[in-house]
């Protein structure tokens, strides 16, 4: 082998048909040197007898033993960790389960190496250190099992579940007003048949239980409340009557209360009645007209009236003047007679089912709500319903009604008020 004294450059190998090492001439150009390729690093390995052919055979045999490896990490991963997760073992099954892995890759990776014959122990090593780095590295790149949702978690924000199964204030929703009509004429015959002293406080107690239960049944460990309005009364729920805000029972029932409380019997009765049917026909005509751009209150007057139509009033007023026609025919007016003969049972009935529609048509959609605190203390999601004002209003612009037209407010009605 021969170097040139002049270039101290060691271990170029020249191009050409000889494998031999030669002197590099003194007079070649630096640039030409330069661009040789670099020598053939010897491998640290001890190869003995294999080829550089078998040498990357071997190598595609590791990686693809690695590619097996990380592929049973993976299912083990997504099918038996299932079911032990939840014990918060996670990291020691996955060791115990890539222990296995790893022998039987290694195992098949010295028996595609022997087949070959020779070099196994240096290449079996190289794959269990590459095994045991992937356990490793899938070890502490695992997400620690989440912690397990009890039946009191689930149970407190079941209310969210169950108000996507509900319909917002923009759906008709009949199974609704059938319910809020069913109610009313329940109560009002109520108010007939029981004496004041009785019924007054029973709704002031029902009403007191239905406030209890609306400022329990969004904290924790009460969910199930939510899960018993929902049976009971299904579908006449409203989306956001499960999302935080108050449902209409309550309202309705402190509306029923403070009618048959402030107002004489038949008064409250009436009043209690234009609940039951003013408020649900005029939303009912007042949707079914909302195309009809000229009938609609946008901005409301004054604040009053806002998202609502006048359709949707005159509706609901001609819808509840058959009924308080009928109830008062047949009311109890003694030997004179109706002062004003029929002539004034229509106009009264009219003026009652307008006064119910006009309750309706003043609150506002959607609704005014107290704020969240005041001076600095959190007061509960009350809000403006017409479920309050509607019976109030109407009882007492029936006393009103009754003084204009000369009538005795302590008219009695019907035995079941409409036969």
């Amino acid at each position: 082998m021969k170097f040139s004294s002049s270039l101290p450059i060691l271990g170029i190998r020249l191009l050409g048909s000889s494998s031999q090492w030669n002197g590099v001439d003194a007079r070649m150009p630096i640039a030409a040197v330069s661009s040789f390729p670099p020598p053939l690093v010897p491998s640290i390995h001890n190869f003995s007898s294999l080829s550089r052919r078998q040498h990357l055979g071997h190598q595609r045999d590791r990686r693809g033993s690695s590619d097996k490896f990380i592929g049973k990490i993976a299912s083990l991963r997504a099918g038996d960790l299932q079911s032990e997760e939840s014990d918060g073992k996670l990291v020691d099954v996955v060791a115990t389960k890539a222990k296995s892995a790893r022998a039987t890759t290694i195992s098949e990776v010295d028996e595609g190496i022997s087949r070959r014959g020779g070099g196994s122990i240096a290449v079996a090593g190289d794959a269990e250190d590459e095994s045991a780095s992937t356990v490793e590295s899938f070890k502490s790149t695992s997400t620690p099992p989440s912690p397990l949702r009890t039946s009191s978690d689930s149970d407190d924000e079941n209310h969210l579940e169950i108000a996507k199964k509900l319909k917002n204030r923009n759906h008709a929703n009949l199974s609704r007003k059938f319910t809020h009509a069913a109610f009313g004429i329940f109560f009002a015959c109520l108010n007939q048949f029981l004496p004041r002293a009785k019924f007054v406080p029973g709704m002031a107690i029902l009403t007191s239980a239905t406030l209890l239960m609306e400022l329990l049944r969004y904290r924790k460990c009460f969910g199930w409340m939510n899960s018993a309005l929902h049976f009971f009364l299904g579908g006449a729920l409203r989306k956001h009557e499960m999302e935080g805000k108050f449902t209409g029972s309550f309202y309705y029932f402190a509306g029923v209360t403070a009618t048959s409380y402030l107002f004489p019997r038949t008064a409250a009765t009436l009043g209690i009645c234009q609940l039951a049917l003013a408020d649900p026909s005029a939303s009912y005509f007042g949707r079914r007209t909302r195309h009809i751009y000229w009938s609609r209150i946008e901005n409301g007057l004054g604040g009053l009236g806002r998202n609502k139509g006048i359709l949707g009033f005159l509706g609901g007023a001609l819808f509840c003047f058959p009924f308080n026609f009928r109830v008062l025919r047949i009311a109890k007016w003694g030997a004179k007679g109706v002062p004003g003969g029929d002539a004034a049972i229509v106009a009264v009935s009219l003026l009652l089912g307008l006064a119910g529609a006009f309750a309706d048509l003043a609150v506002p959609t959607p609704a005014l709500t107290m704020p969240k605190k005041v001076c600095g203390v959190p007061v509960p999601p009350f809000h403006v319903d017409d479920n309050f004002v509607v019976p109030i209003f109407s009882g007492f612009a029936c006393t009103k009604i009754f003084n204009w037209y000369g009538w005795d407010n302590g008219l009695e009605l019907a035995k079941h008020i409409i036969f």
